[in-house]
């Protein structure tokens, strides 16, 4: 294991499997919202994500975890795990308003500077209306990818405990 690939919607607990992963591999983590987003809140070009997806996909070894579908393919003809968190949405939109509660005003560990936790209505909007869409998504990925792939379908917290202590 030393390239892993980690997706799932929002809330499903990508950010903190990979932070534990890495914990327990010494794999260096990376978090997508760090590439999408700039400090305040500010969306990067499609030009500079991709730009920055790739450098992540040419090093040697790495935790990716996140969305941006339109880097998947080449992340996943790099990695060497496949983790899909195939959280159902009613564990994991609790998670998202607990997650914004508790560090609302304030940026996670996982976003850029001056990207204070929010409530956001329009974020929840987003994980209601794509909560069919992006989950297909993430079906066919995990689907499609090639065989020389070791594959995870995580779908509770006892499979990902259970997936964590196999590393140890």
């Amino acid at each position: 294991m030393q390239r892993v690939m980690i997706l799932g919607q929002p809330g499903a607990g990508k950010s903190t499997l990979a932070r534990r992963l890495g914990d327990l591999t010494g794999l260096p983590v990376f978090h997508i919202d760090l590439i999408h987003w700039k400090p305040g809140w500010v969306e990067r070009s499609q030009a500079e994500k991709g730009q920055l997806c790739a450098q992540v996909h040419a090093q040697d070894r790495w935790i990716f975890e996140g969305g941006h579908s339109r880097s998947w393919p080449e992340r996943l003809a790099r990695c060497d795990t496949l983790i899909w968190l195939d959280i159902p949405l009613y564990i994991r939109l609790p998670r998202v308003i607990r997650r914004s509660l508790k560090h609302y005003g304030q940026p996670r560990p996982d976003l850029p500077e001056n990207c204070p936790e929010r409530l956001d209505p329009e974020f929840w909007k987003y994980i209601w209306i794509t909560r069919r869409t992006s989950r297909m998504k993430m079906a066919e990925l995990y689907a499609k990818a090639p065989p020389d792939k070791a594959k995870y379908r995580l779908q509770n917290r006892h499979q990902v405990d259970r997936f964590l202590d196999d590393i140890h």
